[in-house]
């Protein structure tokens, strides 16, 4: 398969591991459960390819999003667990929709982003937000693999317990994979979810699928 070196990947771990939310960032809109409206990309052309991956970093749900009802989102710590990776969808998106969507995670703000500059430190902060950190992992099919989380690990913030439409949200993409065991396996014990929610919530979410995201 041949595409054009300006794509990459992007490996999302949060709520746009549904694809349906995805297309939000790519196309505007807002997705089910949320108050916010995204604006979309300047090229609305759907990802080109997209897969499951795996991200050697823990994943934990912290902050307050105003978006999704004050309550926690997705973000991945800084150091890498391999005993405790993140689950994620990817999308082969183009490097101008990729800043696209990063500019959309932090508030429509605009800023300089050196992709390969990225690529050669492993790691960038370009502003001190929620997803202001971007992270290269890799290379898959001759592309680079780019994520973004805070510039802070777990230790340096509370956790805080997601809302049920952001989970749900989550859930909803990774059943494109895995099945609902795993999911709630791969839930149950994460920071924001344990102690949180009940076997019986996390299992009621996961058995249910809700509405469309987008």
């Amino acid at each position: 398969m041949s595409f054009d070196q300006q794509y990459v990947w992007y490996a999302s771990f949060g709520s746009n591991m549904n694809r349906d939310r995805f297309l939000c960032y790519i196309r505007g809109g807002s997705p089910a459960g949320s108050t916010r409206v995204e604006v979309g990309c300047r090229d609305a052309s759907l990802p080109v390819a997209e897969s499951f991956f795996t991200i050697p970093y823990p994943l934990y749900f912290a902050k307050e999003a105003a978006g999704w009802q004050s309550m926690g989102v997705a973000f991945i710590g800084l150091n890498q667990n391999p005993v405790n990776p993140t689950i994620s969808k990817k999308y082969l998106i183009t490097a101008e929709q990729f800043v696209d969507v990063v500019k959309q995670e932090n508030n429509g703000i605009d800023f300089h982003l050196d992709l390969s500059e990225v690529k050669k430190a492993g790691s960038k902060v370009f502003r001190h937000s929620w997803y202001g950190n971007l992270v290269y992992l890799g290379e898959e099919q001759g592309y680079p693999i780019f994520t973004f989380t805070a510039p802070w690990d777990i230790t340096e913030t509370y956790t805080r317990k997601p809302s049920t439409a952001y989970l749900s949200t989550i859930v909803n993409g990774a059943k494109e994979h895995y099945t609902d065991e795993d999911i709630f396996t791969y839930f149950i014990n994460k920071p924001g979810i344990k102690g949180e929610y009940s076997t019986e919530e996390l299992f009621d979410i996961i058995s249910n699928k809700g509405d469309s995201p987008c």
